[in-house]
Order: structure tokens, then C-alpha cells, then sequence
């Protein structure tokens, strides 16, 4: 299975699909997946660009309405995360994950989903200012005790924000080289996301890939434990002359492939709904005050009869007109995703999202940004596809070295994260 992972996307969905068909044109080669890292912003409207989480000179309605609309199709199938610069009322609807648009998969704020026999999971984004960092900690805290509690293999482990301390298993002497202000976070150990390290080194995937930084990473982790290693790679943002695209091989069954759920992570879902955080008041959150109950058994009857494939596609607004200038809209918020709904009547729960959201849970200020994340210079937008092939890491166990092999072939870079 041939699978293209990109970084920060920014909205730029037409380019990334341009590169890919370039790549499988000179390589003449089939590319099966796309993954991309986060700041994928999933702009359908003008009232999605007024939420943008990032300064209003960079807000831009890019081609994601395109596929949303239906005037485009995504040549590839196609899964994403969110990050720190996105349209969260959208995302917010499909929380549990859903077609963001047809062959278009947002994965969720946490979870697992299966591509063919590929089981492949993820981490969503920190929070995205300082008022959130209470207010949305309790469901990132239960997000992570629910990925905690995976037990089958994970091939492939998706989040925005490296794991803290990753730096350690790479060239962290030339990271810091192209990233000088990176040095005083990592002496700190503060480069990263803590959460994220954690369940590093207890799902130990195959590969993990990341975004966020916008510089091209790679790293090699043996646990300890048991002697699996992991392949880390962070990817760079679409631009022009980055490092945001690299073609990975993974061993699998033969296609079809196609985007399924998950059922150790729908039996997961369903246990853990009951604790479900619905208020800002601090909750000490314990896996072994659940009942024992194992659903497995249970959503295995469930997809048998019902089947694996996500529902379908629904447009819930309506997409942006080129034809028409751009008006601003008091509607905000988010609205319920059909999608969603028809997940949680499957799984026999609640909707409970509502809740979460009139507590000013998933809020967001779009006005603020990280300077770290923000983009520091314009840039012109032109046609060069970029294209940076996979080099294989080795399972040596030498995780520096085998972090050197592939980035012997990236050039410095001067862009800023």
C-alpha cells in the first residue's frame, strides 16, 4: 500500500492533489491514501473563514469548498486531523469522525479507524488559546484515557503536535541548526506535546506522523519493552521548495482499500461514553470506576448487520459561491452533522455534543494565534509540485543514524514555524 503523508495543509487541497497525480505520473506508480497532519482547515463558507483560527490577513477560502461542494472530487482517498489553525464549528460537528466532504475522512478528535487492514489512529490538536486550556482540558484528558486503552496493534498513529522529547531519537544538533529558537524548548523539554509522548510509548505504532513545526524531522524510537520500533517523521507546510509530502510503503493485504470503522474503537466509544466530560468542573476521570463490561462482542453484531463503512457524506451548510462577493453571516456555531447522529444511534448513545458546547467547551478565539505557528512571511503562490520521496529507515535500532539517512536529503531551510 502506497500512502502520501503530508504536513500542515492550510487549505491548499487543489496543490496537494496536483502533486500526487504528478508523482504517480513520472513515478508511474497508484497511490492509495492520503494522510495529512492537521491545519487542514475545512473552509466551506464565509461564516467557516470568520472562525478561522489564525490573523484575518491569512484568511483565505483556498479549495477546500470546492470538494465540500461537490464541483471537485478528491482524486485519492483522504483522512485528516485537525491542529491549532482551523474552522473548529465544523469539525466540532463530527467529533466522533466523518466525511468532511465525499472522499474526504476527518478522523475525530481522537479514535481509530481501519484503511484495508491498515489500523490507523490519531490525537487531535492542543487546545487552541489560553481560555481553552481549562475548558477543553477534561475532554483532551478523556480522549487520551480512551486511546489508552487500546490493546490490538496500531499501524500508523497520526498527530499535529510532535511527542515530547522525539528530538532525543533524531538529529535534535541539526534541528536546532534550521530551528535555532527550537534549542530553548527542548533543553526545557517543552518542544511538544506531553499527552502525545505518552501514548507513544504504549501504543508503539510502526509509524507516527506529525506536522505543526513546518520543518521535515525524522526519528527512530526502539522501546525498550518489547524491542518494536517506531518511525517518526514530522512533515513541513505546502508550500512551495518544503518538505511536505513524503510516499511511505506499508505492508498490507491486498485492495480494495477503502475507510472503515474501527471495532475495538467503537466498543472503546461506547464504554467510556458514560463519562463523557459535559461541564468545566475538574473531573478525576478513572478507567476503573467503569464497568468491567466487554462491548466487543456487542458492536460485532452491530457491523455484521449494519456494515463498516462510515455513513454518508451530508452537507450540512450551504458551500461557498464564487459568483457572489464575500458577506459576513451572524449565524456561528455549529450545527448537528447527520453523520454523527446516525454513528451514535448505531452505538445506542446520546448526543451529547450540545452540551459540551453551550458550556463554551470547543470555543475558540479566532482573533488569537501563536507567533511559533503563525506564518512569519507572504509568500506568492505559484505551480511547482514538490516532490520528496520516502527513504527507508533502518531497523537497526541506530536511531540517529537512521534519522541522518533520510534527512542527508533536505536542504536547510529558512522559514520560520
Amino acid at each position: 500500500m502506497k500512502i502520501a503523508v503530508e504536513g500542515c495543509l492550510h487549505g491548499e487541497m487543489d496543490k496537494v492533489y496536483d502533486t500526487i497525480r504528478h508523482i504517480e505520473k513520472v513515478e508511474n506508480i497508484k497511490i492509495d491514501l492520503l494522510i495529512c497532519c492537521g491545519d487542514f482547515q475545512a473552509v466551506r463558507n464565509e461564516n467557516d473563514l470568520e472562525s478561522l483560527s489564525c490573523p484575518p490577513k491569512y484568511r483565505s477560502m483556498n479549495s477546500f469548498w470546492k470538494y465540500y461542494s461537490g464541483q471537485e472530487v478528491a482524486p485519492v482517498p483522504t483522512i485528516f486531523i485537525g491542529g491549532n489553525h482551523e474552522a473548529s464549528n465544523y469539525l466540532w460537528e463530527l467529533y466522533y469522525g466523518g466525511w468532511a466532504a465525499p472522499n474526504v475522512y476527518f478522523l475525530g478528535f481522537s479514535g481509530v479507524i481501519k484503511f484495508g487492514n491498515i489500523r490507523i489512529g490519531h490525537f487531535e490538536r492542543p487546545p487552541y488559546n489560553e481560555s481553552d486550556l481549562r475548558s477543553v482540558y477534561h475532554i483532551r484528558e478523556y480522549d487520551v484515557m480512551k486511546l489508552k486503552d487500546i490493546k490490538e496493534p496500531i499501524d500508523i498513529f497520526i498527530s499535529h503536535d510532535w511527542p515530547v522529547g522525539i528530538y532525543e531519537y533524531g538529529n535534535s544538533k541539526r534541528l536546532v541548526q534550521r530551528k535555532p529558537h527550537f534549542e530553548e524548548e527542548i533543553r526545557k523539554r517543552t518542544l511538544g506535546s506531553l499527552p502525545a509522548a505518552e501514548l507513544l510509548n504504549q501504543l508503539k505504532p510502526h509509524y507516527w506522523f506529525s506536522g505543526h513545526l513546518h520543518c521535515n524531522f525524522a526519528a527512530v524510537v526502539q522501546h525498550r519493552e518489547d524491542g518494536s520500533v517506531t518511525k517518526f517523521l514530522a512533515l513541513d507546510k505546502c508550500l512551495p521548495g518544503r518538505k511536505f509530502l513524503q510516499i511511505v510503503d506499508v505492508n498490507s493485504d491486498p485492495g480494495p482499500y477503502e475507510i472503515q470503522y474501527d471495532e475495538e474503537w467503537l466498543a472503546i466509544t461506547r464504554k467510556f461514553n458514560s463519562i463523557f466530560p459535559l461541564s468545566r468542573k475538574t473531573v478525576h476521570l478513572r478507567p476503573e470506576q467503569l464497568d468491567k463490561q466487554d462491548y466487543r462482542e456487542w458492536v460485532r453484531n452491530k457491523l455484521i448487520t449494519r456494515g463498516a463503512r462510515p455513513f454518508d457524506f451530508v452537507q450540512t451548510v450551504s458551500p461557498f459561491d464564487p459568483s457572489r462577493p464575500l458577506t459576513r453571516s451572524s449565524t456561528s456555531g455549529h450545527c448537528r452533522n447527520p453523520q454523527t447522529e446516525s454513528l451514535l444511534q448505531l452505538l445506542e448513545l446520546p448526543y451529547l455534543l450540545d452540551n459540551v458546547a453551550e458550556a463554551g467547551m470547543p470555543s475558540q478565539n479566532p482573533n488569537f494565534f501563536n507567533t511559533k505557528d503563525d506564518d512569519k512571511k507572504n509568500w506568492t503562490k505559484t505551480t511547482k509540485l514538490l516532490f520528496y520521496a520516502w527513504n527507508q529507515l533502518s531497523d537497526d535500532g541506530n536511531s540517529a543514524e537512521a534519522a541522518d539517512d533520510l534527512e542527508e536529503l533536505a536542504e536547510d531551510e529558512d522559514g520560520d514555524a
